[in-house]
């Protein structure tokens, strides 16, 4: 059962702990970097059949299999999947930022480009469930972005197929090409390439620990996006929730991971223990109950705070990934938020809402990193370049402040690179 704490019952490292997974995997995961890196295609397909028992002759998804799947999803759920396109796409495209210059007396020019980085790796994972969303909020940013190509590394199972759901909404997100390959031999293959899967610039997407592991040691090889951790939602409410909903929607989150943190802050004692009695009596209807009871058990937390303003201050402090403000009057606390990956507003906006339809990403910082880090965007497959200009004259103007900035940190040369131009006039 969930536990129920008072406020300043729990000490800070209590209140802000994740639960990590137990086992190391860096040694498995480095010697698999090491040998997709140096034995390429050969290395991934026998990890594949390895870890996903699939004998591949090839690992590109054919047009036929996307075909194939097209049509055997059912033409309701295409219409889903179209619908979330249109509704993220408009979103993001609001993101998009132009390339700028301007200029300074004397003839100075300056400036930054934004360019798309050429290509994009998305990650989707295979395990306990099919993601059709993650392709979607992985793909279409990265094709507004103006991507030239977007990578897909997706598992198959034991019969070499891609679950036809991710393959339908990669289809319908714009991605260039998909393989069959999962885990960390298929971040491998991204990063360093192979003679079948070309290296990408950026990977981005979650996946289990061997994935995460994969992301962070591949690192400086490829960008990232972040070392994502398990899924996470705080719910602040006051005496006017559901128990039901609040309930429900805590128990979303709780049956994606064993290791998801599910927290309730309210000022409603009341509606403490009622939320606590109706986890336990949905959970026993869950069919995920296998994960999630132990998420809830081990990782739920409900608080009582003094006030909601009081419970803001808690919600900012776990910094979690997704936030619910669960009140008649959302709009009047969304200024005190500081620390989130996406705010849901109001009693009829659950977090499922971002998952699917509302169009915001859900792809976000997690185990804390809302404090500095971002949702997933069009930024992400963006890089930037500055330029500079200046005539001789203005720099002669500037060289004498070089140089002395230079002798304050010991580097002549520095000095002499400006210098020299100002001695040539002479």
């Amino acid at each position: 059962m969930i536990r129920v704490y008072q406020d300043g019952e729990l000490r800070d490292e209590e209140l802000l702990k994740r639960n990590a997974p137990k086992v190391d995997v860096s040694g498995v995961v480095g010697g698999i970097l090491k040998d997709v890196r140096e034995n390429g295609d050969r290395a991934v397909l026998k990890y594949t059949e390895k870890f996903d028992g699939a004998r591949l002759d090839t690992m590109l998804a054919s047009e036929a299999e996307i075909a194939e799947a097209m049509a055997q999803t059912e033409p309701e759920f295409l219409d889903t999947l179209r619908l979330a396109e249109r509704n993220i796409r408009e979103y993001h495209e609001k993101q998009l930022r132009q390339s700028y210059s301007f200029t300074r007396p004397g003839g100075v020019v300056m400036g930054q480009k934004l360019l798309p980085i050429e290509k994009a790796g998305l990650y989707v994972p295979g395990g306990t469930a099919p993601y059709p969303s993650t392709v979607m909020m992985d793909a279409v940013p990265a094709k507004i972005a103006g991507c030239r190509e977007i990578i897909m590394c997706t598992p198959c199972g034991r019969d070499g197929k891609v679950n036809a759901a991710i393959l339908a909404a990669a289809r319908i997100a714009g991605v260039t090409r998909i393989y069959k390959v999962g885990g960390a031999q298929a971040v491998a293959a991204m990063a360093y390439g192979t003679e079948s899967i070309p290296r990408v610039d950026k990977i981005v997407g979650p996946g289990n620990a061997y994935v995460a592991e994969a992301k962070r040691q591949v690192y400086g090889q490829v960008a990232i996006d972040t070392i994502a951790g398990p899924s996470e939602v705080l719910v602040l409410a006051d005496e006017t929730a559901k128990p039901t909903h609040v309930a429900a929607d805590m128990l979303a989150q709780a049956e994606h991971d064993v290791l998801s943190c599910c927290v309730l802050v309210t000022d409603s004692e009341r509606l403490a223990y009622a939320v606590q009695a109706e986890i336990e009596s949905q959970l026993s209807k869950l069919p995920r109950e296998s994960i999630a009871r132990p998420s809830i058990e081990d990782n739920g937390k409900i608080i009582i705070a003094a006030n909601l303003r009081r419970g803001m201050e808690i919600a900012n402090a776990v910094a979690p990934e997704h936030l619910e403000i669960f009140v008649d009057n959302p709009f009047d606390y969304l200024d005190d938020v500081k620390n989130a990956g996406s705010v849901f507003l109001g009693k009829n906006c659950p977090e499922p809402l971002g998952d699917y339809l509302g169009g915001t990403n859900h792809t976000l910082p997690t185990t804390g990193t809302a404090r500095f880090g971002s949702p997933l965007g069009v930024d992400d497959f963006v890089k930037k370049i500055q330029y500079t200009y200046y005539p001789a004259e203005a720099f002669k103007k500037l060289a004498p402040e070089i140089a002395r900035f230079a002798y304050k940190e010991g580097l002549d040369g520095h000095a002499r690179s400006a210098l020299i131009r100002l001695e040539e006039d002479t």
